[in-house]
């Protein structure tokens, strides 16, 4: 069972720095911070998880397709992410929560 991208934002409480569709479903998750790694493994209508900041994070995402993006730790994005994400259309939030926990919360809604 599929959830969208706004029913994830509530449950799990994230910051919202874009959102382009929140009702995009979300399909399944994947964690990972080496972008060349989440490159290859990462699949349409992922919640992708990760630390990275980096403005190339929102490329990797438009190319893999991903639901949205959300960054852990506490991690902000910095203005160049959000200008990014929005001219991608790229879903992207953050959370005060470890990767671990967070991404547990997200099996757990799937």
């Amino acid at each position: 069972m599929a959830i969208t991208v706004d029913q994830l934002k509530e449950k799990l409480e994230l910051t919202p720095y874009y959102v382009e569709d929140g009702e995009r479903e979300v399909t399944g998750g994947y964690a990972g911070d080496l972008l060349s790694w989440v490159m290859g493994r990462a699949t349409s209508g992922d919640a992708w998880v990760t630390i990275m900041s980096n403005i190339n994070v929102i490329a990797v995402a438009q190319l893999t397709d991903v639901a949205c993006v959300i960054l852990a730790e506490g991690v902000v994005p910095g203005d160049d992410l959000i200008a990014a994400a929005e001219m991608r259309g790229i879903n992207l939030f953050s959370s005060p929560e470890p990767t671990f926990a967070l991404c547990g919360k997200i099996f757990g809604e799937l």
